[in-house]
């Protein structure tokens, strides 16, 4: 008899000062009954604390990719994303950008620093909470990502 093993865990990193919008992409994962493992940090400075396992995240998991708004308090998503693919431990993991700027100097911006994708976030909620569950979906089940083996 062959045993099946479901697949580890799908790490996400959301980096995201909005409460309401990590509400929305947590309820839309969950609805969609989409097995990832979500971790939530309020700015940039924590993400970075998280994604290099310091202080209180030492035991913390490597994310298999970073939701990462761009407009937050104390480092910004921009500057997240120079330092985590300026990293070379780090700089592997897919990053979505996903905000509420669609100005073009943001996107061109982000795509230099090196962002795997850049969404700007939906005002409707059912187009929101489409657009988080596609991500998921298509980084947590169609790609291939370094590091994990379904």
């Amino acid at each position: 008899m062959t045993e099946y093993s479901s697949p580890p865990p799908f790490e996400v990193l959301i980096v995201d000062d909005d409460a309401g919008d990590v509400m929305i992409i947590e309820e839309a994962l969950a609805t969609h009954g989409i097995g990832s493992t979500l971790h939530v940090v309020p700015d940039g400075v924590v993400a970075m604390q998280f994604l290099r396992r310091e202080g209180t995240y030492e035991d913390a998991p490597r994310p298999h990719l970073v939701l990462l708004d761009l407009n937050m308090p104390r480092k910004s998503g921009r500057e997240v994303l120079e330092e985590l693919k300026l990293d070379e431990s780090l700089a592997s993991i897919p990053v979505v950008v996903l905000t509420t700027s669609a100005a073009d100097e943001d996107i061109l911006r982000s795509y230099d620093l090196h962002a795997n994708a850049y969404v700007t976030k939906p005002v409707d909620f059912a187009e929101f909470e489409n657009v988080v569950v596609q991500i998921e979906q298509f980084y947590g089940q169609t790609a291939q990502l370094p590091g994990r083996r379904r």
